[in-house]
This record gives C-alpha cells, structure tokens and sequence, in this order.
C-alpha cells in the first residue's frame, strides 16, 4: 500500500532546495501565482506537493525560486515514479516507501517541469562534487571510472556513457596492440593487410555484443533494467490546435500527422540530399587541391614541398567540422519544425538526419580514395589527417575552449561578488548567480556521434593505417579526463534521466560494425595476394569476395544471435523476479476474491 502525502512534508524547517527556476523579467504576478500554486499545491489539485521560495538577493533580483523537497517528499517521490533499488537480499525490486528499510542506499529521480522559464536546473552538491571530482580525475592513475558514484550524482545516461567510452578505450587496445608492430614492419608493405582486415572484422562483432552484456550487468545493478516504458508525454515544443487525447482523455495541442509527412518529404528529404550533394562538391574541391599539392611537389622536390601535401587534408578535416557543426544546426530547426509530438520521436529524426550527413561528410573521401582511385599510399595520409584533426578540433571545441571561458567568466564574478570558487563556504545566492551563468549540457548526443565516427575510421579502412587505433586510445584517455572537467567545473549540473541502454546507438555502431564488413572484404579483395589467386579472371575474384562477405555477415549475424545479450545470472533473477511478481498478483486477486465472497 503507498502512502499519502504527509502534510508534515510542507513545514519549511524540512525545505531542502535542490531546483534553481528562473523565469523571464516582466512576468506578470498572476503567472508567478498560478506557477508557484502549481508546484505547492496537493497532487489532488493537479499540482507537484513541493516546496518552493523566492530567492532574495541584494539587488532585489526576484524572478529565481528555489524549489525543494524534504527527505520523506523524495522517498515518496522515488515510489511514485517506479524507482526499482537493490533489497538486502541483492534482488531488485520496485521502491515503496513502507518498505524503504529493507532496501539498501536508495535515490531518486528528479522530473522536469514546464512553464515559463528562462532556465530550471538542479544546483551542484558541493561536497559530494568535492568528491566526485578527487575520484574521478584529481589524480592521474590507470584504473577504472567510478561509474556508480558517476551514475549518483549525474544519473544512468551520463554515467552509461561513461561506461561506454571507458568499455570502448579498452576494446581499442588489442587493435593498437597489434597496429604498432604492424605499423613499423609493414609500413609499405600493403600485401600484409589482409590479416589486419581478417581480424578487423572479427573484432568489431565481438567488441559490440561483449557491451550488450557489460551495459545489462550495469544498469541491472543502477536498477533501470527492470524499468517499464513510461507513457510520453506531448514534448515542450509541440504546437498545434487544442483538442483531445483519445489515449489520456485530456486536452492537449493536436497537430495532422500528414502536415508532419510533407514537411518531412517535401522540405525536410530534399534540403539533406541538397546538403550532400554540397559535400561531394567540397570533396571534389579537396580532391583538385590534393591534385594541385602533387603537381607543386614534383616540380620542387623540397622539404617545404612535401609538407604541403599535408595542407589539403588538414584544410579539409577542418572544413569538414565545420560543416558538420552548421548542419547540425539546420538538423535541429528542420526536425523542431516537423513538429514531433514525441521527444523519442524528435530524437530519432535528428539522429537520421545527422548521421546520414555526418557519415557521408567524413567517410566520402575514404570510400572515393579507396575504390575509384585505389591509392593507398593517399587513402592512409588522409585517413591519418582526418582523424588526427578531428580529434584535436574537438578536444578543443567541446572541453578547453568551454573551460577557458567558464574560468573567465568565474574570474570576474570572483571579482565582483569577492568569493565565487565552488571549494570555498559559498552563499547560497552566491551559488546559485555562479551556476545560473553556467553553459547547459545538452545531452550525450555529440558525444556518442564522436565516438561513432572514430569507431568508422578505426574500423572501416585501419588495415591501411594500423595507428588508428592507437591515436583514438590516446584522445578517448584524455577524452575521459576532459569530459569528466567540463561535467564537473563548466556544465550545471544536468537532471538525471535513467536508461537501459545506449538507445539507438547501439544500432547505429551495429550497423557501422556491418559496412566495416563489406569494406573490408572489397579492401582485401584488392590486395595483390588475393588478385594472385586469380590471374585470368576478375569475374571469379568478385564473385569469391562476395562469397566470403556474405559468409562473413552470416557468421556476424550469427554470433549476435549466439552470445546473450545477458549474462546467465541476471537472467536468473530476471526470471526470479518476474516469477515473484505473479506470485503477488495471484495472492492478490485471490485476496480481493475472497473479501468479496465474505460482502
């Protein structure tokens, strides 16, 4: 049985601010009123039952409030939005709150509201940040992540990210392992890359099933395994005429599902196909100008010369950040226009839109170098080039640039407000003016798509340059570091939303992990060795590449559907777990059987 609301909750002596709320200047006393009626009001009303107080500063700035909750508000929040926590007796089991002394360390989920804000985010603890960050990169060791403590403080999404960079540094190490040796004895030598291919291939299968069962081991433990689908929500930028929703009964903006499918048709397919006809164009541009390098260089035959054959590709590398970052811009107003009613829904268009783009941008030229002109000697520079300055635009762009001026800005709050470093005994108004002026983090999705395109160049051409995979361990260990600092000294502090999974990116590493395969094929295809094999007819040799590619993705698919995605034991309590909750419903409907029988 839940329990009620205790009116005991509302008592200020138990107001724990944990959400900064800030709402536009000139917002009218009524709005304020039926805003503020909203968060404290009883859920019978329609409201949230939580605390909230205007934030006094001394410049008599009133549109910031502080919304709290006490300790039993939050344990009965964890009940109330299905929270499922570790029992004593290591089984996982759904929170109630008349049950909370069974269970071991128990949290809570946070959920956002919408209104009319400028900003709502939830203030950084200090000492547990304090923390967190000695842990986590305070000092320079070789060891792992502390993800639960990550997953505590920022929630499973970001924490499962974590997971994952760190799983995938790891999974990157026998590729560099095996790339060195290979890089330095077989520089020139481009016969010997049908091993490197071979184990190319079996290594992006393997690698991706192993984290299906790491990421269900993890988030079993965090307890967002077991947690249902939840019924979505109208997304806060959703528009369209009032009416009702024949799922929920209640009235909310209903937008013509066909007015959807022509902006996604009419506009949204033609305006990406012209963005990658404008790619191809640049690549052909990039291509005159690797031409116009070579010319420069058999004329001259100087040193100057031959490091201008690098300036192509890193003017190119560069272009290409360059576009994808505008794109994703336009991705992102094209997909809001659409108008998805769903965030899930929302998300997977710009995630299309995205990756197709990016795909297309960074890997053309590869696939154009490697098939039409079949120049290895170039495909291996500009492979090198690509991911090298990727790497480097993007240490820069995401974590020292916004670093540098998070530190500025802080610089001239210190010397405005006399004391603003997060170690020292701030005010609570001092706090909360550092972190409102904050930069917001805005989800793992960049993240994921840097590793996605750092999985493609490691995967789909390294045979060619086996050093791939040793520069991409190098940025994700410093990737780990510098993403840590911006979590924890330059972003607020981001609500915590839990998950399963990596969503739909694990599909998309799948299905990067499948072209890496016919990649690979068609490259050892072409090595001289296997066209040894067939000195009179080209047909026989395309045809056996195919054979083998097929025979390969068979194999791939067949190992996916060999290795659980789970382990044994957690199966095991799975199946435990779902065994004991029909046992409770059987008990329950023979319970209220027999009450009824006895009216």
């Amino acid at each position: 049985m839940k329990e009620s609301w205790s009116s005991v909750d509302t008592l200020e002596t138990n107001f724990r601010p944990l959400v900064v709320i800030e709402l536009a200047k000139g917002t009218k006393e009524e709005t304020i009123e039926w805003f503020t009626k909203r968060i404290v009001d009883k859920k019978a009303n329609g409201g949230a039952q939580l605390l909230i107080k205007p934030l006094v500063t001394e410049n008599g700035n009133e549109n910031i409030y502080l919304v709290g909750a006490s300790h039993l508000r939050l344990l009965l929040g964890a009940e109330n939005v299905g929270l499922v926590k570790e029992c004593n007796d290591n089984s996982m089991r759904a929170f109630t709150y008349s049950s909370r002394k069974t269970f071991k360390d128990f949290a809570v989920r946070r959920l956002l509201t919408n209104g009319i804000l400028v900003q709502i985010f939830p203030l950084h603890d200090r000492e547990e940040l304090k923390k967190l960050r000695h842990t986590w990169y305070g000092q320079v060791k070789i060891g792992y992540q502390p993800l639960d403590e990550i997953r505590c403080y920022f929630g499973e999404t970001i924490a499962l990210y974590f997971g994952f960079l760190e799983y995938f540094t790891f999974a990157l190490i026998p590729m560099a392992v095996i790339g060195i040796p290979y890089y330095v004895f077989a520089w020139e030598d481009y016969d010997k890359y049908v091993m490197f291919a071979t184990f190319n291939l079996l290594w992006s299968t393997v690698i991706l099933e192993v984290w299906k069962r790491i990421c269900a081991v993890m988030t079993y433990r965090w307890g967002t395994l077991l947690m249902k689908r939840q019924f979505e929500e109208p997304r806060p930028g959703f528009h369209g005429v009032l009416g009702i929703n024949p799922v929920t009964g209640r009235e909310e903006p209903v937008y013509s599902s066909i007015k959807r499918q022509l902006r996604i048709y009419f506009v949204s397919v033609p305006f990406v196909c012209l963005c990658l006809y404008f790619s191809l164009y640049v690549m052909m541009i990039y291509f005159d100008l690797e031409q116009w390098a070579l010319d420069y260089h058999e004329e001259n035959k100087s040193h100057f010369s031959s490091l201008m054959l690098y300036v192509p590709s890193i003017i190119y590398a560069v272009v290409i950040e360059i576009m994808n970052r505008i794109y994703r811009y336009a991705a992102e107003f094209l997909t809001s226009w659409e108008n998805h009613r769903l965030e899930s829904s929302y998300q997977n268009h710009l995630i299309l839109k995205v990756l197709v783009f990016n795909f297309l941008n960074c890997f053309a030229s590869l696939f154009y170098i490697a098939f039409v002109l079949f120049d290895m000697k170039l495909l291996r520079q500009s492979l090198a080039t690509l991911l090298i300055t990727s790497q480097i635009l993007n240490q820069f762009a995401e974590s020292l640039l916004p670093y540098w001026l998070q530190k500025r800005h802080m610089k001239k709050m210190k010397e405005r407000m006399h004391s603003l470093k997060m170690d020292t005994d701030l005010s609570l108004v001092e706090q909360v003016n550092s972190e409102k002026e904050m930069g917001t983090y805005l989800g793992t999705f960049d993240d994921y798509l840097e590793l996605f395109l750092q999985f493609g160049y490691v995967s789909l051409f390294s045979c060619v340059y086996p050093l791939a995979a040793v520069f991409a361990v190098l940025n994700n260990i410093t990737e780990i570091y510098s993403d840590a600092l911006k979590m924890c000294r330059v972003y607020k502090r981001p609500f915590a939303e839990p998950t399963a999974n990596i969503g739909v990116w694990q599909l998309a590493f799948e299905t990067m992990s499948v072209i890496s395969v016919v990649t690979n094929c068609i490259l050892i295809g072409m090595s001289p060795q296997v066209n040894a094999l067939f000195p009179d007819s080209k047909m026989d040799l395309i045809l056996t590449v195919a054979l083998v590619e097929h025979l390969l993705l068979a194999i791939k698919f067949v190992m996916a559907f060999v290795i659980p995605d789970k382990p044994r034991d957690i199966q095991i309590k799975l199946a435990k777990l779902e065994f004991e909750s029909l046992e409770a419903l059987k008990q329950q409907q023979m319970k209220l059987a027999a009450e009824s029988l006895k009216e």
